[in-house]
């Protein structure tokens, strides 16, 4: 009973069936009908003109918004727990040719426009000093807590006014938006950003995630750095497809809605032992080892965080007969 990641979770069906109906002759590279969609696709999504690459991995997406917005004598703000800082393997600083990462604090892997500026106002406009150019935030962050329009739009507001690029990791945007029941084009564009990843693989895609860029132009560069990065797949309409089929009928939406609720009921079930507040498809608990081996003899997989700390993810087929075992389970610590 895998509750370790939502990166474990099967493809869905849909995607599986768009895959098939990928697979027949076409344009190489991104030259096929779905890639050269996926621009008006995203734009009618998002209520604005943008431009939408495929990548094959989360990683690839926001190194590749990151070096659009930064240049290499540059640095970047983000927490001290962001996945670019602690889970990338030094990928944000190769794409970049050696841009700074900037680490600031803030409560759940949340940034605010004071901690930002706590970071870059310590920053003096010196030639022997890296200086900022862009900030980096996670929706949801990597202990599952969401950003409101509201703060994005804060955050968005300091970006503007200090001159700095906006870059959203949206690993689990899916997740994001399903609870704060707002349009995509809320807590992105229309709040300050300027590049998001837009995650699918956590959310049922099998091999894409999607780079979205709110002024377009700044893809044209990104396209030679994708290339330059062994990214531009020559089958690209199978990523593409992917995109395509999680779109569809707001699957996307669907499958983060059933991942959330799911998350939702373990996290009813955890009461006090709750480390953050579960507002997405992540629930970290405070647990002691003997708890965690506990859980582990009756047949549940999760990862061990912090000490004291286990993280439970749910994904959009958590089986329901699963989910309740585990909420009992907890129950019974």
């Amino acid at each position: 009973m895998r509750f370790f990641s939502d990166n474990a979770a099967p493809v869905h069906p849909q995607v599986m069936a768009a895959l098939a109906a990928a697979n027949t002759l076409d344009t190489a590279y991104d030259g096929d009908a779905r890639s050269q969609g996926l621009d008006a696709r995203l734009s009618a999504l998002f209520g604005t003109d943008v431009a939408a690459l495929w990548v094959p991995t989360g990683t690839a997406a926001n190194c590749l918004a990151l070096a659009a917005l930064c240049p290499p004598h540059g640095g970047i703000v983000c927490h001290r727990d962001a996945h670019i800082q602690n889970d990338e393997g030094g990928a944000p600083e190769f794409y970049t040719h050696g841009a700074k990462l900037f680490l600031a604090d803030g409560k759940g892997a949340k940034l605010t426009p004071a901690s930002i500026a706590d970071v870059i106002d310590a920053i003096p406009d010196d030639v022997h000093r890296v200086q900022p150019h862009a900030i980096s935030i996670t929706n949801a962050t990597e202990y599952g807590r969401v950003y409101t329009p509201d703060e994005v739009a804060a955050i968005g507001g300091l970006a503007k006014a200090r001159g700095l690029g906006l870059h959203m990791d949206g690993a689990r945007f899916a997740n994001a938006v399903a609870t704060l029941g707002c349009t995509p084009a809320a807590v992105t564009w229309e709040a300050g950003v300027d590049a998001l990843s837009f995650g699918f693989v956590k959310n049922g895609a099998m091999s894409a995630e999607l780079l979205v860029f709110f002024t377009p132009a700044l893809a044209d560069v990104t396209r030679y750095r994708r290339k330059r990065a062994g990214l531009l797949f020559s089958k690209g309409r199978y990523l593409a497809a992917q995109v395509l089929a999680m779109l569809d009928d707001d699957l996307w939406l669907d499958n983060a809605r059933a991942a959330n609720a799911r998350a939702a009921e373990l996290a009813a079930a955890a009461g006090a032992r709750l480390v953050h507040p579960v507002e997405a498809n992540e629930v970290f608990l405070r647990a002691t080892p003997d708890e965690a081996a506990a859980l582990r003899a009756k047949g549940f997989d999760f990862y061990d965080w912090a000490a004291g700390e286990i993280r439970l993810v749910t994904a959009w087929d958590s089986p329901a007969d699963q989910v309740a075992a585990l909420a009992q389970a907890i129950g019974q610590l």
